[in-house]
């Protein structure tokens, strides 16, 4: 596959197999149903072997046809078609679902205040992507990647693989091209595993730099949107307008103050002297994953980073512990908020009806997992109750205060860089999800601190992410840093192959074949 003089995608009968294109040059004026066209010419295409694409806005042409027809550019995303995940309301025809049936006629017909930002900077919101149902919250086991109106999502680079979540769909659409930008959310790593697992950028924003209001919601402690994009510089022209404050989110109090012009913050030459703390602590749980560092670390050197290992990191137990029981209360106080903001013809109007609704849909809801999450949280005492106040404060304590800042303060470091996770684990309807973990995203997550995830290459042709983590509101140095080792890196992004499964790769399938006689 590759994109004609047209700026259209040339699609053939070799197209799942072809070597994708550079990203897409952010667009010039004239060309917004170009891209746009193309865009869904390639979903078309391939969503039917990756289920990331939850439904395509039949308004999506029209909208590009409307910017063309301005003459002169809106913003900075002028044009560029992208994919919004399908917990977050978009204005027009396509339902806000999370997944879930109970909300298959849940039509809103308003924009996120983020979302409204995108379309002022001259986006074209072209449709919703697939998900890990309720963002990967009802049940302890489950599949990520998987709900009940869009089916699996599939990783490209080996489609029996999973694609980790809860932005599942962003991720594999944006790795398979469809489009060079997404957006995902995140409670605990839910923007930067699945941007790790299919070989992209995410970047997770400091909680409040982005607005939160009409997303569906687990925790306000937590949530944030961020970009998920082929490239550090459309992910900072997507957070410089994505980010700033609104009245309605109490967190983005602070937001007009802090944001800046991410793209100007990506200059030559950031790592040069920059001193980068090496998580040590959080290697040796995968040796393939290990190695893939240790050369990215090499990369940082060579670049000029002043690398300081850090090999001890704060015990995660406990702020595991008191995160479960903070997003357990709030997932009931703020997704019924939400749920009472819905339409009169949404029926499930509080999280006991959600789990009235799966009992009686048990067939088409329940055939995998369970429900054991949102029942829990149906328990729980309420946002005045001491105990989860307790869990609140400790656990942000321990994951910040006491956490990442204590960590960068003891090294003398700006920030921490270790693996994101680990490469795609199998979708698995038997087991559940059987990642082995790692990573130190859920300090980020629970700090409310940004953490920004780049390729540093595959193992065994599955993608593996480098963690980039700082303070709060350092997503300018994050994004810069990050660049550096894009910039360090070319060529290093992995190509998705298509294949069912890794083995049939022609790495491993080379790998296989028996000596020569």
């Amino acid at each position: 596959m590759r994109r004609g003089l047209n700026g259209k995608w040339a699609v053939g009968a070799a197209l799942l197999a072809a070597a994708p294109v550079q990203a897409q040059v952010l667009t010039p004026v004239g060309v917004a149903e170009a891209n746009t066209a193309a865009a869904l010419t390639r979903i078309q295409a391939l969503n039917p072997k990756l289920n990331a694409v939850i439904a395509v806005d039949p308004t999506a042409l029209d909208q590009a046809r409307a910017l063309d027809r301005q003459k002169k550019a809106r913003g900075p995303l002028h044009g560029l078609p992208i994919l919004v995940k399908d917990n977050v309301d978009v204005a027009g025809p396509l339902p806000t679902t999370a997944g879930s049936l109970a909300l298959k006629d849940n039509v809103t017909g308003r924009d996120a205040p983020f979302v409204a930002r995108l379309r002022a900077a001259g986006a074209v919101l072209i449709g919703k992507t697939n998900l890990s149902e309720w963002a990967n919250i009802r049940a302890d086991a489950s599949i990520s990647g998987w709900s009940a109106v869009g089916g699996q999502t599939r990783n490209p680079h080996a489609l029996t693989r999973n694609t980790c979540g809860s932005s599942s769909g962003s991720g594999a659409a944006v790795a398979a091209q469809m489009v060079d930008a997404a957006i995902g959310t995140e409670t605990d790593g839910s923007i930067t595993c699945p941007a790790a697992v299919n070989g992209i950028v995410g970047i997770k924003p400091t909680v409040g730099l982005v607005s939160r209001t009409h997303v569906i919601p687990i925790s306000h402690s937590q949530d944030t949107a961020g970009p998920m994009t082929r490239d550090i510089e459309t992910a900072a022209r997507l957070l410089t307008a994505m980010a700033g404050s609104d009245p309605a989110d109490p967190a983005t109090k602070d937001a007009d103050a802090r944001k800046t012009d991410y793209l100007a913050a990506l200059k030559p030459g950031a790592l040069k002297g920059a001193r980068i703390g090496v998580a040590r602590f959080a290697t040796g749980w995968h040796a393939g994953v290990d190695e893939r560092f240790e050369a990215a670390l090499a990369v940082l050197k060579r670049e000029g980073a002043v690398l300081v290992d850090i090999t001890t990191g704060p015990d995660r137990r406990p702020i595991r512990d008191g995160e479960f029981l903070v997003l357990m209360t709030e997932l009931k106080a703020d997704l019924n908020a939400y749920l009472a903001s819905t339409p009169a013809n949404v029926k499930t109007r509080t999280l006991a009806d959600l789990i009235a609704f799966n009992k009686a849909n048990a067939g088409a809801e329940m055939g995998l997992f369970g429900q054991d999450q949102f029942e829990k949280a149906q328990a729980t005492k309420g946002l005045t109750d001491p105990e989860y106040l307790k869990a609140r404060e400790t656990s942000l304590r321990l994951a910040g205060k006491e956490g990442i800042d204590k960590l960068l303060a003891e090294a003398k470091v700006e920030v921490i860089v270790a693996p994101t996770a680990a490469p795609a684990w199998f979708i698995d309807a038997v087991n559940a999800d059987q990642s082995p973990g790692g990573g130190i995203g859920g300090l980020a997550a629970v700090s409310g601190y940004p953490h920004l995830t780049v390729p540093m290459g595959a193992v065994r042709g599955l993608p593996v992410g480098l963690s980039f983590i700082g303070p709060a509101w350092s997503e300018a140095r994050l994004l810069a840093l990050g660049y550096g080792f894009e910039q360090g890196t070319p060529g290093l992004k992995p190509i998705p192959q298509f294949v069912d499964k890794v083995e049939d790769s022609a790495e491993v399938q080379r790998l296989f074949a028996p000596a020569p006689r």
